[in-house]
This record gives C-alpha cells, sequence and structure tokens, in this order.
C-alpha cells in the first residue's frame, strides 16, 4: 500500500498539511496548475499577534498563470521584514529562536522562484518534525491532463495505491475514477489537536510556525490526525 498526497506548495503552511505529510509515503508538490481560486495560501499565511490575526504575505511578479512561473518581487526585502514580525510577536514564545532559525535557513536558500520557496518551506519544516516521505514535484512528470485526471495520472505514475486529501477536493474530484483504477481515495479527518498558544482563544489555522515557536519538539506529539474513506467522508 502506497498513500500519496498531492497538494499545491504553500507558503509555510499551517499544521494540517503536515498531518498529511506525516500520512504519506509520497508527498507531491502539485505545481504545473494554475493558483486556486478565492482565498490561496500559495504566497501567503496567517499569524497569531497581540492584535488578532494578520497575513504574512511573499510579494510575487504578477503575469504567471502556473505556480511554478511565479517569481517572488525582490524589489523589497521581505524576508527581513519578515523575520522582524516574527521576532517581535513570537518574542515569548518558549521555542521561537528555533522557529527563527528555521526560517533563516528556508530565507537564505537562493530562489526567485515562488514554488522552490515553497516547497523548501514546507520540507524544512518536515525534517524538524521528523517526517520524511518522499517528496516529488509534478512538473517532473510533464502530464498534459487536468483536473481530476491529472491526479490519477500521478497516482499511477508513483504507484499509488491510496489517494489522501484535504477537504476541498469533495468538491471536485471524481471519485468513481480513481475507484474505476483500484486506488482508494481518502479525506483527512482533522482533530486540530489544541497546543500552547499565545493571544487568546486556540486557533489551529494560523501558520505551522505557531506550532514550532509554542512546543518546539513536542510539535510532533500534536500531530495526530486520521483519515476517512471518501464514502463516509461525504456521506454516501
Amino acid at each position: 500500500m502506497t498513500k500519496i498526497v498531492i497538494s499545491q506548495p504553500m507558503f509555510f503552511p499551517w499544521a494540517g498539511l503536515f498531518e498529511q505529510v506525516r500520512l504519506a509515503d509520497i508527498f507531491v508538490h502539485y505545481d504545473d496548475v494554475a493558483i486556486s481560486q478565492g482565498r490561496s495560501f500559495i504566497k501567503r499565511v496567517q499569524i497569531k499577534t497581540p492584535d488578532g490575526i494578520q497575513w504574512l504575505t511573499v510579494p510575487v511578479q504578477h503575469g504567471s498563470k502556473l505556480i511554478k512561473e511565479i517569481h517572488v518581487d525582490d524589489a523589497q526585502d521581505w524576508r527581513g521584514k519578515h523575520l522582524k514580525t516574527l521576532e517581535r510577536v513570537y518574542a515569548k514564545a518558549p521555542y521561537v529562536d528555533e522557529m527563527l532559525s528555521l526560517v533563516q535557513q528556508v530565507y537564505a536558500q537562493p530562489t526567485s522562484l515562488l514554488s522552490e520557496l515553497n516547497r523548501s518551506s514546507i520540507e524544512a519544516v518536515a525534517a524538524y518534525l521528523g517526517f520524511a516521505p518522499k517528496f516529488a514535484v509534478s512538473s517532473d512528470f510533464g502530464t498534459i491532463t487536468s483536473s481530476s485526471q491529472k491526479l490519477l495520472d500521478l497516482m499511477l505514475y508513483l504507484g499509488g495505491t491510496v489517494y489522501i486529501t484535504g477537504h476541498g477536493a469533495r468538491n471536485y474530484l471524481d471519485h468513481a475514477l480513481f475507484e474505476k483504477h483500484e486506488i482508494q481515495v481518502e479525506y483527512m479527518e482533522y482533530r486540530r489537536q489544541p497546543y500552547p498558544q499565545l493571544y487568546g482563544p486556540f486557533d489551529p489555522h494560523v501558520t505551522v510556525l505557531d506550532l514550532i515557536a509554542n512546543v518546539g519538539p513536542h510539535a510532533p506529539d500534536y500531530l495526530c490526525s486520521g483519515t476517512l474513506p471518501w464514502k463516509e467522508f461525504v456521506g454516501v
């Protein structure tokens, strides 16, 4: 049984993404597609501050169609700004130094592509957490299909037997197509396990950096979600 997760490369995403990383044998950065419509976490992520939820945003150059083509706008020192913001907001967090060191490690890598930055952020955090799936990049496989067929093609190419996905796929995934090829579809059953957090009531949807700053090496203990078969998830 080979469990595969296919996800657009997000910027220091929420802890729930790393629940998927933990369960995956192969994690595919889905970079040869357009950015999802609506609120996208490709170039920004939420942080919890004394003044409420704020966004940490990577400035990008406009005009690119696919995620893999998006260039970071380095005309401004956004990296320095991010680090100062994180240092200020998490100054009282027990493991702020470990979190800042991780961010500095990612920011020190030379790249002008947003997808590479995001992949680095995900893989660096995964390593910190002790999660070690095989990482792959969808554009390396040259699939020319789209939507559910493209996801299926990646699964077949990689020899996947279980496709693990987040809740958004419920709105578009062709479950019957996967069943036809004897591939199980399982949806995340997020537990959103509370951990000690600064600034008021617990919010599970902020960046994983919040988890690391607050509990450090104990972070994996709070990542304990499982999955549900698709029929159970959608109520068929």
